[in-house]
Order: structure tokens, then C-alpha cells, then sequence
């Protein structure tokens, strides 16, 4: 195992530069998720601790050693790629084992690492069969076993589970999860899908236009987002967020009073265009309070969520209860005072 650090780390082809001076610390056996909307500079910087790509300037830093000039085989790094890249014509066995067979290991470490990993991900009575033979999830797990046996001091996941269906996606993130807390290998992963950052992220760091916009553990992102961007990349549904005009009473959006506690209130200072922030399942059911007008209700099972608007504005709330409310119904919602954000309007940062 080994960490991961990258120091003002850019990347350009030509005149466009697509990663913009980025600086992230990854500790040893930390398992870490690099999330943002497609273009965002992600996978690039991932193909850059490969060795899949140069950098244009900064420094990879793997363990103690500046990688920037190490050939990406002698990085000690697995990749594990969206695709599954196996070869059709060798067996289970032999792809997951291929990697020590360009070292010419001796056959019996070679079997003995494949039957391990085989056993650790579930693969024993799949080595004989062909990758053709295997369905989505059986194909990823082999790539993964590829992996695994390399025993490698990093672990880079580029958007592994994007090809499998929902139900799959949930049972796979699981079982990576759960292979990381076996392995406890430094692993770095990529992925556009913030369900799978929050729940397998010891760290998240948020990407937008080549730039990290923040980076921390999932619920402090979640509870104290950064900015704007980040407030509505992380938890779904997003957060709702309301323009308006600080004044002494709360934020004026429209003709609707917003309130807001003291202690925002007086942190904003001489800031008056703020954006408002409130998360759908902190805003609750009441007799009376902000006007919301039902479009879409949808009903899940465990909770209700209700699509509306507030003035004309779209709104999300989600109630952990069942109720009587269908599209067209106006009705009051109250913000939870503690849960309320406050964003400045121009640079759209946490206040």
C-alpha cells in the first residue's frame, strides 16, 4: 500500500487545458472518489497516476517516489477499467493471472494468487470459462481478481460499474466496498454517479472544468458544501436553491419571506444578493409557511417525494411519510432553521 499525492498537477492538449492546477492528498489505504459532470477533468487525472497520459506540469507523487517519468508498468498500480478490457480467448484463470505471467512468476505463486482472489471475489467455479461465458457483473469481478493479484500499491477504478444495470450496480458497489476494507489498498476511483461516491468514499473530491471545487469526507460535504456547484452535485435530489435579497427579517425571493436563523443572518455581513439553500427532506409538511403548488407527487414506498413550485420557482420536498397531496394541491412547507445554507449570489461560495 502506498499513498497518492498530487501537487499542482495540469493538463493540456494544445491550448485547451482540461486540468487546471489540482493538489489532492491521498493517504495510505484511503479509498477516495473523484466525482463530477462528464468533461469535468476526472478521468484524465486518473490516466495521469496510470501513466496513461502525461502531465503537462506539477508532480505525481506515489509513496515517496516522483512518478511523472516512471513508465505506468513500473508504477506498481492496477487499473480496473469501465470496459472490463479481458482477453475473449483466455479463461478466467488465465486473464486474472496474465499480469504475473509478463513477469514470468513461477506457475505455482501464479495459481496460487488466482485461486486467492478467486475465493476473496466468488470466482472459484467460473475459471475454466471463457469471458463470452460470463455475465456484466461476473466479467467486472474478474477484472477486479486481475487486479487484485498484482498486489499492487494503488487501486484505480475508471467508472467500473457504469456498463452493469441498477440492481447489479447496488450488489457490486457493495462487494467493492467490502473488498476494500479486506485489502485496505489505497484506492482511487472514478464516477459521475454520487450515490456511489456518498456511500463508498472515505474521501470525495468534487470536479468541475479541471478545478476541485471541494474535498472531504461525504457527509461534510453533503452538510457543508463549499459552494453552489457543490450544494447541488452532492445529495439526491438535489439541494433547492432560491435567490433573493438578505434583509433583516430573512431573504426576500420574490414576494416570499425565506426565513433564516441569526447566526446567518449576522455571518453575511455587508453581502445583500444571496442564494438560499435548503435540502428536500428539510423541508417539512405545516399548517402554514412558504406556498408550494404540487406538480408531481411520487410516492416510494418510504417516503413521498413531491415536485412543486414556490412562487415560480421549481422546489423538491421529501417526507418520510405517506400523504394526501396530489398534483395541483397548494399547501405549506417549513424549513428546518438548522439546516438552512447561505450562499453569496456573486461568488456563489457558502457564507
Amino acid at each position: 500500500m502506498s499513498s497518492v499525492a498530487l501537487r499542482n498537477v495540469t493538463k493540456s492538449f494544445g491550448t485547451t487545458q482540461i486540468i487546471r492546477g489540482v493538489d489532492v492528498d491521498i493517504a495510505d489505504g484511503e479509498f477516495v472518489i473523484l466525482i463530477g459532470p462528464s468533461g469535468c477533468g476526472k478521468s484524465t487525472l486518473l490516466r495521469m497516476i496510470a501513466g496513461l497520459e502525461e502531465i503537462s506540469s506539477g508532480d505525481v507523487v506515489i509513496g515517496d517516489r516522483v512518478v511523472n517519468l516512471v513508465p505506468s508498468k513500473d508504477r506498481d498500480i492496477a487499473m480496473v477499467f469501465q470496459s472490463y478490457a479481458l482477453y475473449p480467448h483466455l479463461t478466467v484463470r488465465e486473464n486474472m493471472g496474465f499480469s504475473l505471467s509478463l513477469r514470468k512468476a513461477p506457475k505455482a505463486e501464479t495459481d496460487q494468487r488466482v485461486d486467492e482472489a478467486a475465493a476473496t471475489l466468488g470466482l472459484e467455479h467460473l475459471l475454466d470459462r471463457y469471458p463470452r461465458q460470463l455475465s456484466g457483473g461476473q466479467r467486472q469481478r474478474v477484472a477486479m481478481g486481475r487486479a487484485i493479484v498484482r498486489d499492487p500499491k494503488v487501486f484505480l477504478f475508471d467508472e467500473p460499474l457504469s456498463n452493469l444495470d441498477a440492481k447489479l450496480r447496488v450488489q457490486m458497489r457493495i462487494e467493492i466496498k467490502a473488498l476494500h476494507q479486506r485489502l485496505r489498498t489505497t484506492t482511487i476511483y472514478v464516477t459521475h454517479d454520487q450515490i456511489e461516491a456518498m456511500t463508498m468514499a472515505d474521501k470525495i473530491v468534487v470536479m468541475k472544468d479541471g478545478v476541485v471545487e471541494q474535498a472531504g469526507p461525504p457527509l461534510e460535504l453533503y452538510d457543508a458544501p463549499a459552494n453552489v456547484f457543490v450544494a447541488q452535485f452532492i445529495g439526491s435530489p438535489a439541494m433547492n436553491i432560491l435567490e433573493g435579497k438578505l434583509t433583516e427579517h430573512g431573504v426576500q425571493h420574490r414576494d416570499i419571506l425565506l426565513p433564516l436563523p441569526d447566526v446567518l443572518r449576522q455571518r453575511a455581513g455587508a453581502v445583500e444578493a444571496v442564494r438560499y439553500g435548503i435540502r428536500p427532506e428539510h423541508l417539512v409538511l405545516a399548517d402554514s409557511g412558504l406556498p408550494v403548488t404540487a406538480e408531481v407527487v411520487e410516492p416510494t414506498g418510504s417516503d413521498t417525494m413531491i415536485f412543486g413550485t414556490l412562487g415560480d420557482k421549481a422546489i423538491v420536498i421529501n417526507v418520510r411519510e405517506r400523504v394526501d397531496i396530489t398534483a395541483g394541491a397548494r399547501f405549506f412547507v417549513q424549513p428546518m432553521m438548522d439546516n438552512i445554507h447561505l450562499f453569496d449570489d456573486t461568488t456563489t461560495r457558502r457564507i
